[in-house]
C-alpha cells in the first residue's frame, strides 16, 4: 500500500503541485476575466444609455456644478452632439457650463461656442444676441466679430455686416475679400440704385479684382446679357458653366460662341447649336455624340463644389455653407436622363 503514495521529497510530488497551482490560477483567472467583461459590458451599456439621455436643466447643472467631470470634457461632448446635428443637447450643455464656469477666458470661449451652436441650428437672433453680449465686454475679440459678421450675412443685414469690418480692420485682420463680397451683396439688394448704375458698379468690382465672378454674372446675364458677354473673361466660362447652360437662345452671343472652343462644345452638347463633333470634357462629349446620332434623352445637371473645403452641394452659393469661405464655387457637371417620372401619388 505504501507504494501508492508519493513522498513529499519525491520530485514527482513537486511537479504535481506545480501543475495543480497552474490549473487553479488559470481557472480563477478565466472566470474572473469573464466576470469583469460582463461587468464592463453592463457599465458600457449604462454609459451609452446615459449619454443618449439628456438630463433636465437642473440635473445638468447639478452634474456640472459637482465638478466630477472637467468642463473641457463637457465641451467635447457638446461638440459631438453638434456633429450629429443635435443642437438642442449642445446648447443645454453650453448654457449649463456657462452658469458654473469661473474662468473669464473659458467663459468667453464657451459663449462663442454657444453662439455658433445657435447659428448652425438656425436661431440667428439668439446667435446675434450672444455675440453682441460677448463684444460688449470684450470688443476686441476677432472670433466673435467674424461670427457676428456671418450672422448678419445670413440675415442679409449687409450694412450691419459692413460695420463689423471696421473693428476687424483695426485689429489688422484681412478683410479685403469680405468687404468686396458684402459691398456686392448689398449693392444687389438695394432698390435705390438704378439697374444701369448697379451693373456698372458690379463690373467695376469684377474688372478690378477678377473675383466674385459667379455672383456678379449670375445677376448680369439676367439683367443685361449683352453687357455680360462683353465683359466676361474667357477663363471664367467654366466657372459659370451652369449659368451659360441655362441661358435661353435669345441671349446667346454668336460672336463669343464661335470664337471659343469650350462654348461651342457646351451649346452643341445642349442641342441648341451644331458647331463641333467632340469635346475633351467627358460629359459634353457624350451629349454631343448623342446629339449627332439623334439619340436624345440625356442632359446635364450640376452640383456645386467648394474649392477650399471640397464639400459638394446640390445648390449654388456665394459663401460656402460648410467653411464659410467666399467665391470658392465651381459647378460640376452630372449626366442625367432628360425625362421626368410621372407622379401618380394622390
Amino acid at each position: 500500500m505504501n507504494n501508492l503514495y508519493i513522498e513529499t521529497r519525491d520530485p514527482l510530488f513537486g511537479i504535481i503541485v506545480f501543475f495543480a497551482l497552474i490549473f487553479v490560477i488559470t481557472f480563477f483567472s478565466y472566470w474572473w476575466g469573464r466576470y469583469k467583461a460582463r461587468d464592463d459590458t453592463k457599465y458600457l451599456d449604462r454609459f451609452v444609455k446615459d449619454l443618449n439621455t439628456v438630463p433636465s436643466d437642473d440635473a445638468m447643472k447639478k452634474i456640472i456644478y459637482e465638478g466630477n467631470i472637467p468642463s473641457q470634457s463637457w465641451l467635447i461632448l457638446a461638440q459631438s452632439y453638434i456633429q450629429q446635428g443635435d443642437y438642442e443637447k449642445a446648447v443645454e450643455i453650453y448654457q449649463s457650463t456657462l452658469e458654473v464656469e469661473k474662468d473669464t477666458r473659458q467663459q468667453q470661449h464657451t459663449a462663442i461656442l454657444l453662439g455658433q451652436a445657435y447659428f448652425k441650428a438656425g436661431f440667428l437672433e439668439r446667435s446675434k444676441e450672444v455675440f453682441l453680449k460677448i463684444l460688449k465686454h470684450a470688443p476686441r475679440t476677432p472670433r466673435a466679430l467674424y461670427a457676428l459678421l456671418l450672422v448678419y450675412d445670413r440675415l442679409k443685414a449687409y450694412p450691419k455686416a459692413l460695420e463689423v469690418l471696421e473693428p476687424l480692420q483695426e485689429l489688422n485682420e484681412t478683410i479685403t475679400n469680405e468687404k468686396r463680397y458684402l459691398e456686392c451683396a448689398y449693392l444687389l439688394q438695394r432698390h435705390d440704385v438704378t439697374p444701369e448704375e448697379k451693373n456698372h458698379k458690379l463690373l467695376n468690382i469684377y474688372t478690378q479684382s477678377g473675383s466674385l465672378c459667379y455672383m456678379i454674372f449670375d445677376h448680369l446675364f439676367r439683367a443685361d446679357s449683352a453687357l455680360a458677354w462683353q465683359h466676361l473673361n474667357h477663363s471664367d466660362y467654366t466657372r459659370i458653366s451652369d449659368i451659360l447652360w441655362q441661358l435661353p437662345a435669345e441671349k446667346y452671343s454668336m460672336a463669343h460662341i464661335d470664337s471659343d472652343a469650350y462654348l461651342r462644345e457646351l451649346f452643341t452638347a445642349k442641342g441648341s447649336l451644331d458647331l463641333t463633333h467632340s469635346s475633351p470634357v467627358f460629359e459634353l462629349d457624350i451629349l454631343i455624340k448623342l446629339y449627332h446620332s439623334n439619340n436624345t434623352g440625356a442632359t446635364l445637371q450640376f452640383e456645386y463644389l467648394c474649392q477650399k473645403c471640397k464639400h459638394a452641394f446640390p445648390f449654388s452659393f456665394h459663401r460656402c455653407p460648410n467653411c464659410y469661405d467666399i467665391d470658392t464655387i465651381m459647378p460640376q457637371m452630372l449626366l442625367t436622363k432628360d425625362t421626368f417620372e410621372e407622379n401618380y401619388a394622390f
